[in-house]
């Protein structure tokens, strides 16, 4: 059976007449129905409200042809939000979040909805994928990661038709809804280089948002706010950066890589903190990896000291200085300097 709250506020939208509110309840009950594995009754019921009257409908279409494959793409979530290294700050919103959708029946008991509008801003490669899908793992929900080739057409007006088929389609699933580069459908409308149709869809987009209902957590990642709609940043409740790690987040992640790896670096902790201090948590993924296959290769005989000084180098020549904010260690050493003096 649905929740009270939802079947209360059914009553509470038929007695008043007001059919937005009435949508959105049953979207709440055909997603809450769909959660439970109660397919049919969710399919009735989304049938149901899909043959309104045309005068009560509300624009509520069907979403039985939509092309799923072509608008997003469904993934069951792995990633844990243990796994991730996150600061004190975004581990506690993050926490938050999770325990206010847990706990969404004694918050709506007292007229309140939990946030379901995170935006995640900061440079590439640290974490911002990860952090979308670890929020869905803990909520148990499915990851829904938007397809821009399929949403963006050349026909520009088609483009907010695919939106308005993608919302339709998650309003009824308790879902995670992922935008991965934001600023690409964001876009400030006040840019003199875009055009009205453009803008149209900006404001579509915004619309949409406003109208997903809570159970449906709506995360937007960019790598450049500066370039999103001012408009966009009032639509998301919570607004987390994820800058480069800290040299804490980096010693973390040397103590969970020795752990999980069972072998350590034998290089001194200062050492691999001033050579790895300014890389992205994607750098330090790939110096990580290039380690283990480096290590099992050189079996029996394995050299771990060059093998972490050989990785080193070679991972951090494959990144332009861009992309690194640090190239000398806290004394002022060279990286090849840093490394031939722990082996005296």
């Amino acid at each position: 059976m649905a929740r009270a709250d939802l079947i209360l506020k059914l009553v509470e939208a038929g007695s008043l007449g007001n059919m937005k509110l009435f949508n959105k309840t049953v979207e709440a009950i055909i997603a809450e129905e769909r959660s439970k594995n109660h397919n049919v009754l969710a399919n009735r019921l989304a049938e149901t409200l899909r043959n309104k009257p045309n005068n009560l409908r509300n624009d509520f279409k069907s979403t039985v042809n939509i092309n799923q494959s072509k608008l997003f793409y469904e993934t069951n979530p792995e990633i844990r939000l243990n796994d991730l290294i996150l600061t004190p700050n975004l581990s506690e919103s993050c926490n938050e979040l999770v325990e206010e959708h847990f706990r969404s029946d004694l918050l709506r008991s007292y007229n309140l909805e939990p946030r379901h509008r995170v935006l995640l801003a900061g440079p590439p490669g640290n974490g911002k994928t990860s952090l979308a899908e670890g929020i869905a793992s803990e909520l148990m929900l499915p990851l829904i990661s938007v397809r821009y080739e399929g949403i963006i057409d050349s026909y520009l007006g088609e483009t907010s038709n695919k939106l308005n088929d993608l919302f339709e389609y998650v309003r009824t699933r308790r879902c995670v809804l992922f935008f991965d580069e934001f600023d690409t459908i964001g876009k400030e409308r006040g840019d003199s280089q875009e055009t009205g149709e453009i803008k149209r869809v900006v404001s579509s987009l915004l619309l949409q948002i406003d109208r997903l209902p809570s159970h449906v957590i709506v995360i937007a990642a960019t790598n450049h706010p500066e370039l999103l709609d001012r408009a966009v940043w009032r639509r998301f409740q919570i607004k987390l950066e994820l800058n480069y790690p800290t040299r804490k987040q980096i010693n973390d992640w040397l103590d969970k890589f020795e752990l999980e790896f069972g072998t350590p670096l034998e290089y001194t902790r200062k050492t691999l903190l001033s050579n790895l201090s300014g890389m992205s948590f994607s750098n330090l993924n790939d110096f990580g990896l290039d380690i283990r296959r480096k290590y099992v290769l050189s079996l029996p005989s394995n050299n771990m000291k060059k093998i972490v000084k050989d990785t080193l180098n070679k991972v951090r020549k494959q990144y332009s200085h861009s992309d690194l904010r640090g190239e000398n260690n806290d004394d002022g050493k060279t990286i090849i300097d840093a490394f031939d003096s722990d082996y005296s």
